[in-house]
Protein backbone atom coordinates (compact mmCIF):
# COMPACT_ATOMS: atom_id res chain seq x y z
CA UNK A 1 0.00 0.00 0.00
CA UNK A 2 2.42 2.62 0.83
CA UNK A 3 4.50 1.92 -2.35
CA UNK A 4 1.26 2.32 -4.31
CA UNK A 5 1.04 5.74 -2.57
CA UNK A 6 4.47 6.55 -3.20
CA UNK A 7 4.04 5.58 -6.72
CA UNK A 8 1.10 7.89 -7.36
CA UNK A 9 2.73 11.30 -6.17
CA UNK A 10 5.63 10.62 -5.39
CA UNK A 11 7.50 9.54 -8.39
CA UNK A 12 5.40 12.60 -10.62
CA UNK A 13 6.19 14.97 -8.21
CA UNK A 14 10.57 14.36 -8.42
CA UNK A 15 10.11 14.48 -12.10
CA UNK A 16 8.24 17.55 -12.06
CA UNK A 17 10.55 19.04 -9.83
CA UNK A 18 13.70 18.21 -11.93
CA UNK A 19 12.16 20.49 -14.50
CA UNK A 20 10.04 23.16 -12.78
CA UNK A 21 11.10 23.59 -9.09
CA UNK A 22 12.72 26.52 -7.51
CA UNK A 23 16.24 25.31 -7.06
CA UNK A 24 17.59 29.26 -6.62
CA UNK A 25 16.54 29.94 -3.19
CA UNK A 26 19.20 32.16 -0.89
CA UNK A 27 19.05 29.22 1.91
CA UNK A 28 19.39 26.54 -1.02
CA UNK A 29 23.16 27.62 -1.90
CA UNK A 30 25.63 26.52 0.10
CA UNK A 31 22.95 24.91 2.34
CA UNK A 32 23.31 23.70 6.14
CA UNK A 33 21.22 22.85 8.81
CA UNK A 34 21.09 25.96 10.31
CA UNK A 35 20.35 28.04 7.20
CA UNK A 36 17.89 25.42 7.07
CA UNK A 37 16.22 26.00 10.30
CA UNK A 38 16.26 29.53 9.76
CA UNK A 39 14.56 29.74 6.61
CA UNK A 40 11.83 27.55 7.42
CA UNK A 41 11.11 29.31 10.47
CA UNK A 42 10.45 32.10 8.81
CA UNK A 43 8.97 30.35 6.50
CA UNK A 44 6.41 29.27 8.88
CA UNK A 45 3.02 31.61 7.72
CA UNK A 46 4.83 33.77 6.07
CA UNK A 47 5.54 33.56 1.61
CA UNK A 48 8.52 32.96 0.08
CA UNK A 49 8.87 36.24 -1.81
CA UNK A 50 8.49 38.07 1.95
CA UNK A 51 11.20 35.38 3.30
CA UNK A 52 14.07 36.02 0.60
CA UNK A 53 15.25 40.03 1.59
CA UNK A 54 15.17 38.66 5.30
CA UNK A 55 16.99 35.63 5.24
CA UNK A 56 19.80 37.39 3.74
CA UNK A 57 20.14 39.90 5.63
CA UNK A 58 19.89 37.55 9.09
CA UNK A 59 22.29 35.38 7.01
CA UNK A 60 24.77 38.21 6.57
CA UNK A 61 24.64 39.47 10.04
CA UNK A 62 24.41 36.24 11.82
CA UNK A 63 25.99 33.71 9.33
CA UNK A 64 26.80 30.90 11.78
CA UNK A 65 24.55 29.36 14.73
CA UNK A 66 27.38 30.40 17.25
CA UNK A 67 27.16 33.95 15.76
CA UNK A 68 23.41 34.47 16.64
CA UNK A 69 23.73 32.48 19.92
CA UNK A 70 26.33 35.30 20.77
CA UNK A 71 24.15 37.87 19.16
CA UNK A 72 22.05 40.53 21.01
CA UNK A 73 18.39 39.91 21.37
CA UNK A 74 17.60 43.11 19.91
CA UNK A 75 19.62 42.83 16.91
CA UNK A 76 17.66 39.97 16.25
CA UNK A 77 14.53 41.46 16.71
CA UNK A 78 15.57 44.66 14.50
CA UNK A 79 16.11 41.59 11.32
CA UNK A 80 12.96 40.46 11.88
CA UNK A 81 11.12 43.98 12.13
CA UNK A 82 8.63 43.78 9.90
CA UNK A 83 8.23 39.70 9.37
CA UNK A 84 5.57 39.68 12.24
CA UNK A 85 4.92 36.83 14.56
CA UNK A 86 8.21 37.91 17.04
CA UNK A 87 8.02 34.96 19.10
CA UNK A 88 9.79 32.99 16.04
CA UNK A 89 12.97 35.20 16.45
CA UNK A 90 12.93 35.10 20.35
CA UNK A 91 12.46 31.42 19.99
CA UNK A 92 15.23 31.06 17.29
CA UNK A 93 17.78 33.16 19.93
CA UNK A 94 16.77 31.09 22.77
CA UNK A 95 17.46 27.47 20.50
CA UNK A 96 20.74 28.83 19.18
CA UNK A 97 21.75 29.53 23.10
CA UNK A 98 20.34 26.08 23.92
CA UNK A 99 22.65 24.25 21.41
CA UNK A 100 25.16 26.42 22.09
CA UNK A 101 25.15 25.17 25.66
CA UNK A 102 23.63 22.03 25.56
CA UNK A 103 24.90 20.54 22.27
CA UNK A 104 28.38 22.26 22.41
CA UNK A 105 27.05 24.36 18.82
CA UNK A 106 26.43 21.31 17.12
CA UNK A 107 22.91 21.41 15.28
CA UNK A 108 20.54 18.41 16.42
CA UNK A 109 20.03 15.23 13.58
CA UNK A 110 17.09 13.61 15.72
CA UNK A 111 13.38 14.12 15.70
CA UNK A 112 12.89 14.10 18.98
CA UNK A 113 15.48 16.04 20.34
CA UNK A 114 14.23 18.65 17.40
CA UNK A 115 10.62 18.99 18.59
CA UNK A 116 11.91 19.70 22.16
CA UNK A 117 13.20 22.59 20.64
CA UNK A 118 11.24 26.18 20.75
CA UNK A 119 9.62 27.18 18.14
CA UNK A 120 10.35 23.49 16.22
CA UNK A 121 7.18 21.66 15.44
CA UNK A 122 6.83 18.39 13.88
CA UNK A 123 6.97 20.10 10.43
CA UNK A 124 9.81 21.75 10.72
CA UNK A 125 11.45 19.28 12.65
CA UNK A 126 10.83 16.77 9.49
CA UNK A 127 11.86 19.50 6.99
CA UNK A 128 14.96 20.73 8.52
CA UNK A 129 15.92 16.38 8.26
CA UNK A 130 14.61 15.48 5.20
CA UNK A 131 15.84 18.90 2.85
CA UNK A 132 19.45 18.35 4.73
CA UNK A 133 19.48 14.95 3.31
CA UNK A 134 19.24 12.94 6.63
CA UNK A 135 16.15 10.83 7.74
CA UNK A 136 12.89 10.60 5.42
CA UNK A 137 10.46 12.33 7.60
CA UNK A 138 7.01 13.52 5.94
CA UNK A 139 6.25 16.90 6.88
CA UNK A 140 2.76 18.94 6.98
CA UNK A 141 2.98 22.79 5.82
CA UNK A 142 0.34 25.01 4.93
CA UNK A 143 1.28 24.26 1.04
CA UNK A 144 1.28 20.16 1.50
CA UNK A 145 -1.92 20.54 3.34
CA UNK A 146 -3.39 21.62 0.53
CA UNK A 147 -2.00 19.42 -1.76
CA UNK A 148 -2.63 16.48 0.13
CA UNK A 149 -6.42 17.36 0.81
CA UNK A 150 -7.15 18.16 -2.97
CA UNK A 151 -5.03 14.95 -4.11
CA UNK A 152 -7.10 12.37 -1.61
CA UNK A 153 -10.14 14.25 -0.99
CA UNK A 154 -10.21 15.04 2.12
CA UNK A 155 -12.87 16.91 4.00
CA UNK A 156 -13.08 19.15 6.90
CA UNK A 157 -10.93 21.61 8.14
CA UNK A 158 -7.49 21.34 9.15
CA UNK A 159 -8.33 22.58 12.56
CA UNK A 160 -10.53 19.49 13.55
CA UNK A 161 -7.73 16.99 14.92
CA UNK A 162 -9.23 13.84 12.70
CA UNK A 163 -8.45 16.45 9.78
CA UNK A 164 -5.08 16.97 10.82
CA UNK A 165 -4.02 13.04 11.60
CA UNK A 166 -5.52 11.99 8.43
CA UNK A 167 -3.37 14.37 6.39
CA UNK A 168 -0.12 13.46 8.92
CA UNK A 169 -1.30 9.35 7.73
CA UNK A 170 -0.76 10.37 3.73
CA UNK A 171 2.37 12.64 4.36
CA UNK A 172 3.87 10.16 6.03
CA UNK A 173 2.80 7.10 3.40
CA UNK A 174 3.82 9.86 0.44
CA UNK A 175 7.25 10.46 1.27
CA UNK A 176 9.50 7.93 0.06
CA UNK A 177 12.82 6.63 1.46
CA UNK A 178 14.84 7.38 -1.34
CA UNK A 179 15.03 11.13 -3.03
CA UNK A 180 13.07 12.26 0.14
CA UNK A 181 15.13 15.36 -0.04
CA UNK A 182 13.60 16.27 -3.32
CA UNK A 183 10.55 15.01 -2.85
CA UNK A 184 9.73 17.33 0.44
CA UNK A 185 10.92 20.56 -1.69
CA UNK A 186 8.45 19.21 -4.12
CA UNK A 187 5.63 19.31 -2.57
CA UNK A 188 6.09 22.59 -0.82
CA UNK A 189 7.33 24.01 -4.62
CA UNK A 190 4.01 22.48 -6.13
CA UNK A 191 1.88 23.78 -3.09
CA UNK A 192 3.61 27.31 -3.54
CA UNK A 193 3.43 27.40 -7.46
CA UNK A 194 0.92 25.26 -8.69
CA UNK A 195 -2.02 23.88 -6.13
CA UNK A 196 -2.44 27.79 -4.98
CA UNK A 197 -5.05 28.43 -2.76
CA UNK A 198 -7.26 30.05 -5.15
CA UNK A 199 -7.32 29.54 -8.85
CA UNK A 200 -5.07 26.42 -9.05
CA UNK A 201 -2.92 25.91 -12.12
CA UNK A 202 -4.18 22.37 -12.30
CA UNK A 203 -2.86 22.04 -16.01
CA UNK A 204 0.18 22.15 -15.50
CA UNK A 205 0.09 19.97 -12.63
CA UNK A 206 2.28 16.83 -12.73
CA UNK A 207 -0.61 14.60 -10.80
CA UNK A 208 -3.99 15.71 -12.11
CA UNK A 209 -4.41 12.48 -13.76
CA UNK A 210 -5.24 10.88 -9.84
CA UNK A 211 -6.03 14.36 -7.82
CA UNK A 212 -9.73 13.80 -6.63
CA UNK A 213 -10.27 17.40 -6.46
CA UNK A 214 -9.38 18.19 -9.70
CA UNK A 215 -11.61 14.92 -11.61
CA UNK A 216 -14.37 16.17 -9.13
CA UNK A 217 -14.00 19.87 -9.76
CA UNK A 218 -13.47 20.29 -6.80
CA UNK A 219 -10.58 22.14 -6.80
CA UNK A 220 -12.84 25.69 -5.02
CA UNK A 221 -14.00 23.18 -2.50
CA UNK A 222 -11.12 21.62 -1.50
CA UNK A 223 -9.34 22.07 1.18
CA UNK A 224 -12.16 22.59 3.21
CA UNK A 225 -12.71 26.33 4.15
CA UNK A 226 -12.40 27.72 7.91
CA UNK A 227 -15.71 28.96 8.92
CA UNK A 228 -14.83 32.67 9.18
CA UNK A 229 -15.61 34.55 12.66
CA UNK A 230 -15.85 38.26 12.42
CA UNK A 231 -12.70 39.57 13.69
CA UNK A 232 -12.96 41.85 17.13
CA UNK A 233 -11.52 45.14 17.39
CA UNK A 234 -9.51 46.60 19.67
CA UNK A 235 -8.33 50.32 20.89
CA UNK A 236 -5.65 51.78 22.34
CA UNK A 237 -4.15 55.20 22.99
CA UNK A 238 -0.24 55.20 21.46
CA UNK A 239 1.45 57.91 23.36
CA UNK A 240 4.34 59.89 20.77
CA UNK A 241 6.18 61.73 23.58
CA UNK A 242 8.43 64.47 22.21
CA UNK A 243 11.25 65.86 24.13
CA UNK A 244 12.85 69.70 23.61
CA UNK A 245 16.21 67.85 22.40
CA UNK A 246 13.94 66.19 19.77
CA UNK A 247 14.50 63.12 21.24
CA UNK A 248 11.32 60.70 21.56
CA UNK A 249 10.14 58.02 24.36
CA UNK A 250 9.91 54.54 23.31
CA UNK A 251 9.47 51.24 25.67
CA UNK A 252 10.25 47.94 25.52
CA UNK A 253 7.34 45.57 25.16
CA UNK A 254 7.16 42.10 27.55
CA UNK A 255 8.34 38.93 25.48
CA UNK A 256 4.19 37.34 25.60
CA UNK A 257 1.50 39.60 23.37
CA UNK A 258 1.84 40.88 20.04
CA UNK A 259 4.94 42.83 19.10
CA UNK A 260 6.28 41.25 21.58
CA UNK A 261 10.34 41.86 22.75
CA UNK A 262 10.06 45.23 20.58
CA UNK A 263 10.70 48.79 21.14
CA UNK A 264 6.98 50.41 20.64
CA UNK A 265 5.60 53.85 21.47
CA UNK A 266 3.72 53.50 24.52
CA UNK A 267 0.53 52.00 24.41
CA UNK A 268 -2.44 52.57 26.83
CA UNK A 269 -5.86 51.32 27.36
CA UNK A 270 -8.34 53.65 25.11
CA UNK A 271 -10.15 54.45 28.84
CA UNK A 272 -6.67 55.66 30.32
CA UNK A 273 -6.07 59.27 30.02
CA UNK A 274 -2.31 59.72 27.89
CA UNK A 275 -1.89 63.38 30.17
CA UNK A 276 -2.21 61.41 33.75
CA UNK A 277 0.14 58.79 32.39
CA UNK A 278 2.59 61.07 31.74
CA UNK A 279 2.50 62.97 35.23
CA UNK A 280 2.76 59.32 36.76
CA UNK A 281 5.59 58.17 34.95
CA UNK A 282 7.43 61.59 33.35
CA UNK A 283 8.80 64.48 35.81
CA UNK A 284 8.55 66.80 32.59
CA UNK A 285 6.01 69.70 32.22
CA UNK A 286 3.58 69.47 29.79
CA UNK A 287 4.21 72.04 26.62
CA UNK A 288 1.24 70.87 24.31
CA UNK A 289 -0.57 68.01 23.27
CA UNK A 290 -2.65 66.72 20.39
CA UNK A 291 -4.71 64.01 19.47
CA UNK A 292 -4.22 62.73 15.67
CA UNK A 293 -6.05 60.57 13.53
CA UNK A 294 -6.58 57.04 14.18
CA UNK A 295 -4.90 54.09 12.32
CA UNK A 296 -6.51 50.68 12.00
CA UNK A 297 -3.82 48.04 11.51
CA UNK A 298 -5.18 44.27 10.76
CA UNK A 299 -3.83 41.15 12.80
CA UNK A 300 -4.72 37.51 11.54
CA UNK A 301 -7.45 37.74 14.39
CA UNK A 302 -8.56 41.34 15.29
CA UNK A 303 -7.96 44.74 14.16
CA UNK A 304 -6.14 46.87 15.99
CA UNK A 305 -7.63 50.74 16.13
CA UNK A 306 -4.57 53.28 17.40
CA UNK A 307 -5.38 56.55 18.81
CA UNK A 308 -1.83 58.49 18.56
CA UNK A 309 -1.79 61.86 21.02
CA UNK A 310 1.03 63.40 20.37
CA UNK A 311 2.55 65.30 23.45
CA UNK A 312 5.51 67.69 23.93
CA UNK A 313 7.65 68.15 26.80
CA UNK A 314 9.84 70.49 28.11
CA UNK A 315 13.75 69.52 28.47
CA UNK A 316 14.63 66.00 28.26
CA UNK A 317 14.11 62.73 29.31
CA UNK A 318 16.28 62.22 32.70
CA UNK A 319 15.16 58.81 33.83
CA UNK A 320 15.79 56.13 31.45
CA UNK A 321 15.61 52.10 32.71
CA UNK A 322 15.03 49.00 30.92
CA UNK A 323 11.75 49.51 29.85
CA UNK A 324 11.72 53.19 29.06
CA UNK A 325 14.32 55.09 26.73
CA UNK A 326 14.36 58.13 24.86
CA UNK A 327 15.98 57.90 21.39
CA UNK A 328 16.90 60.26 18.31
CA UNK A 329 14.67 59.40 14.84
CA UNK A 330 17.91 58.53 13.38
CA UNK A 331 18.32 55.49 16.29
CA UNK A 332 15.31 53.66 14.88
CA UNK A 333 17.32 52.19 11.59
CA UNK A 334 18.61 50.06 14.84
CA UNK A 335 15.92 48.95 16.71
CA UNK A 336 13.38 46.48 16.55
CA UNK A 337 10.51 47.87 16.22
CA UNK A 338 6.78 46.84 14.54
CA UNK A 339 5.87 48.19 11.03
CA UNK A 340 3.17 49.94 11.97
CA UNK A 341 4.89 51.73 15.00
CA UNK A 342 7.85 52.36 12.82
CA UNK A 343 5.73 54.59 10.10
CA UNK A 344 4.16 56.83 12.96
CA UNK A 345 7.64 57.23 13.73
CA UNK A 346 8.77 58.04 10.43
CA UNK A 347 5.74 60.36 9.80
CA UNK A 348 7.08 62.56 12.91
Amino acid sequence: MEQDYQKIISKPLLKWWKIHGRKNLPWQKNPSLYKTWVSEIMLQQTQVKTVIDYFERFIKRFPYLKTLAEGNIDDVLFLWSGLGYYSRARNLHLTANIIKDEFKGRFPRNFETLIALPGIGPSTAGAILSLSNIQSVPILDGNVKRVLARYFGVYGHYSKSAVNKKLWELSALTTPKEDYAIYTQAIMDLGATICLPRNPNCKKCPCIIDCFAYQEDLTDSLPTKKVSKEKKSVSENILIIKFEDGSFLLEKRHNDGIWGGLWSLPQLNIKEDPLIWCKNNLSNRVIISKKLEAIKHTFSHYYLNMHPTEINLEGKFTNPNKRIQSFKKSDINKLGLAAPIKKIINSL
